[in-house]
């Protein structure tokens, strides 16, 4: 071969390479180079199923042929509105019954996190979510969430801003997922009869799909980008139109329970334990929906009870009632309508019911709300300025009224009144009426506010505790003895919410005379004024740190005489890390108290606390909290300790064990009388200690059955006081040790068809000595127990 020759075919063939190589650069160099766009406020346009559709996980069947796809998810957290690491796809159409939503989720399958458990208990899973504000107002929206095992969590959300996502609520609907080669996949089918929408030919609604993935972060996607700027999260969804003559939802529900029970009951520690017979109680609850706008329910004899009872809470130092939040069934339609920013409807204090109605109405942007009551066991609450006073006064009728308007964008008005009249000792009663509204003035600025004015006429009750106590300048007592008078109650906010900078400006204040029968309000005669800002750090580059946010809180309250009783200011920092989803925050706070007559200068308080989930397997929560703060039940400081801790545990997918511990101690240098030596002495004496260790373990057998085990150790030691500043020689105290073991058996059909059999039984030993006595050890005995089966099954026309 001549070099001439060799030359040439050397250059044909670095031609020919260098043209295969520019072509491959030219075809992907586009694809690497795209930049990643975000859509804000899409709008869709969906058309109606061509075939059936079976929810069962596989998004195959003929009614998801030619339907458009949805893609272009983005990252909205950690990242803001980036690209995801993982693509997710979905799909929506209709028919004629139902609103169909398919996700197909993209990810290494061996990494997808889920557990197979009750419906709404499952928690840092992968899942994805629907959220739908059919009526386009920006005031509340149903939230479906599913797993990759199809377990369905779901909930309301509400503009009022002191309540959030309602979890409590169940709707009627149908969901499945399957893991896949790929990722997971999820079908959701919504009935158009369990959601409530206008009733027009053509439906517009604000809906947002997203999908959750931990990991290392709490990595969240969405189909609509978000402005962190933007203090309106539903303005900001998907818009989609296009579904066509559906029924709004009408007909009958019907909803019959029996509990059959058999109690028992240990009336002393030296007693007998006593077993009463086995008794039934049949209940019905029905709901009539005349139209998708109209509803109205009733019940006879309802069934209040609560399978899931309330984990108890540490209340060694507390002057006031307790809140829990409300799951019964009864409340759920419409609880929105009756939401304010001052509680001023608690549904719980229905406590025990022979009959129930409601009625609720919404009409485009008018929403009304009016529930009726005979309740059997009514507990009068007395609200005074530093504590209340809570006792069983028999049966009273309630009625409750509630209506507000929405219009702009996100901005409503309200009114609300309600009302107790009490069957015992005369014509009492406790009546309130109210007028709220939320103002949105901008993008990052808002206003809330609302004022209430309760009218009282207490009954002829006799006897009280605490009945000698006065307020309102001792014009009057706490004894029921058909006193009249009148208080009012109000609430001002004005917010800033962005992306980095918020504050909160608030004043409220209730006035002496102020009591209302049917809300949370256990405190009376204040003025406060807080200011609250913080200051938002996002860490898009580092490795180990992702968001920090640092805030400051400012407190003031005086009674309405102008004096001072309490003034704080609180400082903390919350910072979330990309390693196993930790955060770690911090906060101390300064301040002075006046309690009972005394001024506490030198009150403060700090606490740290850590949440890490370093695997599917396992999450960990504690929290330590230490400070100087006042023993109320002593009138003096103590130097309290606090400790929380709370942890998950998944062996296998279906078993679930959650132990819970929490520790509250005060302890304090005083003088005391040494009885022995005759002298005075000083040391560190403990004034109190509540220690609560709970237990719970689940298991699911299948998406129907499960078991479950809670078991509760309570143990309370207070010491007892025998004067005005000195304590009874050592250890005498008023203590009390409980154990609670509450198995249970659930078999589930749907939200509200539900098979229950279990039992509660309640272990005491008390110590308890009388001033000067030695300390009497009772051995563990029971003194409680309830056998109980629960059936109810949802009928449906």
């Amino acid at each position: 071969m001549t070099t001439h020759s060799y030359s040439k075919r050397l250059q044909t063939l670095l031609f020919a390479v260098g043209i295969g190589a520019l072509s491959f650069i030219c075809s992907v160099a586009p694809l690497a180079a795209e930049p990643f766009v975000p859509t804000y406020n899409p709008l869709w346009d969906v058309s109606p199923t061509n075939g059936q559709i079976k929810v069962d996980g596989n998004i195959d069947d003929a009614g998801w042929k030619n339907v458009r796809l949805i893609s272009g998810f983005v990252e909205r957290n950690p990242g803001d509105q980036i690209r995801p690491a993982v693509n997710t796809e979905a799909y929506i159409t209709y028919d004629d019954d139902n609103l169909y939503i398919g996700f197909v989720c993209y990810d290494d399958p061996a990494q997808v996190r889920s557990t197979m458990c009750q419906r709404d208990q499952f928690f840092d899973d992968d899942e994805v979510s629907v959220s739908i504000d059919t009526y386009s107002d920006a005031s509340r929206a149903y939230m479906f969430h599913v797993n990759p095992y199809g377990i369905q969590k779901d909930g309301l959300w509400t503009s009022i801003s002191t309540q959030g996502v309602n979890y409590g609520i169940d709707f009627l609907w149908n969901s499945a997922a399957k893991v896949t080669d790929e990722g997971y996949q999820v079908e959701i089918a919504i009935p158009f009869a369990s959601i409530r929408f206008p009733d027009q030919d053509v439906q517009s609604w604000k809906i947002d799909l997203r999908r959750v993935r931990p990991r290392e972060s709490q990595f969240q996607y969405g189909w609509a980008a978000i402005d962190r700027n933007e203090q309106c999260w539903p303005c900001q969804w998907s818009t989609v139109t296009g579904v066509k003559h559906v029924k709004p939802g009408k007909g009958i529900e019907i909803l019959p329970t029996y509990l059959a029970y058999q109690s028992g009951s240990r009336p002393s520690a030296t007693a007998d334990f006593d077993n009463e017979d086995v008794k039934g109680e049949p209940s019905i609850m029905s709901k009539y929906a005349i139209s998708s706008d109209i509803t109205f329910e009733g019940a006879l004899n309802p069934d209040f009870s609560q399978i899931e009872a309330d984990a108890a809470r540490i209340d060694v130092n507390s002057n006031f009632a307790l809140y829990y939040p409300e799951r019964r069934p009864f409340f759920q339609e419409g609880s929105d309508i009756f939401q304010t920013l001052f509680n001023a409807f608690y549904s719980r204090t229905i406590n025990d019911p022979q009959y129930a109605g409601k009625f609720t109405v919404r009409k485009n942007r008018f929403s009304f709300g009016y529930v009726s009551a005979l309740d059997e066991n009514t507990y009068y609450i007395v609200p005074l300025e530093e504590q209340d006073i809570k006792f069983n006064i028999g049966k009273s009728y309630v009625n409750v009224l509630r209506g507000q308007q929405t219009f702009g964008q996100d901005s409503r008005l309200g009114f609300l009144v309600t009302d107790r009249r009490f069957d015992v000792g005369g014509d009492g009663y406790g009546t309130t009426t109210a007028v709220d509204g939320d103002i949105r003035l901008s993008r990052n600025y808002s206003i809330d506010g609302q004022f209430v004015y309760a009218m009282t006429k207490e009954p002829n009750y006799g006897n009280v505790p605490g009945g000698s106590l006065t307020f309102n300048h001792d014009k009057h007592d706490v004894a029921l003895n058909n006193e009249s008078y009148d208080g009012f109650g109000y609430i001002f906010r004005f917010m800033r919410n962005s992306r980095t900078w918020n504050f909160t400006f608030n004043h409220n204040a209730v006035s002496p005379g102020y009591r209302t029968q049917l809300g949370y309000d256990p405190l009376n005669n204040y003025r406060d004024l807080m200011i609250f800002a913080n200051y938002v750090s996002y860490f898009d580059k580092s490795d180990i740190l992702e968001r920090s946010a640092i805030w400051v809180n400012a407190y003031n309250r005086w009674n309405f005489d102008g004096l001072k009783k309490n003034q704080n200011v609180n400082i903390g920092l919350n910072n979330n890390l990309r390693y196993m989803q930790t955060q770690i925050n911090a906060e101390y706070g300064r301040g002075m108290e006046r309690y009972d007559g005394i001024d506490y200068d030198d009150i403060w308080d700090a606490t740290i606390s850590l949440y890490t989930r370093p695997s599917d397997a396992y999450g960990h929560y504690i929290q330590f909290a230490f400070g100087r703060t006042i023993a109320y039940a002593y009138n003096i400081r103590g130097n309290e300790i606090a400790i929380e801790t709370n942890a998950t545990f998944k062996p296998i997918d279906r078993i679930t064990i959650e132990p819970n511990f929490r520790l509250s101690t005060s302890h304090t240098d005083l003088q005391y009388y040494d009885a022995g030596s005759g002298m005075a002495s000083s040391d560190n004496r403990e004034l109190y200690r509540q220690m609560i260790v709970r237990v719970r373990l689940q298991l699911q057998v299948s998406k129907q059955m499960s078991l479950r085990l809670v078991t509760q150790y309570n143990n309370t030691r207070s010491r007892f006081r025998g004067g005005d500043s000195e304590f009874a020689g050592d250890d005498v105290f008023y203590s009390g040790k409980r154990l609670d073991i509450d198995p249970l058996i659930t078999y589930r059909l749907s939200s509200f068809s539900v098979f229950y059999l279990g039992s509660t039984s309640g272990y005491r030993n008390y110590d308890v000595s009388s001033l000067g006595d030695p300390v009497p050890e009772y051995e563990w005995k029971l003194a409680q127990r309830q056998f109980f089966m629960k059936l109810q099954y949802l009928f449906q026309t």
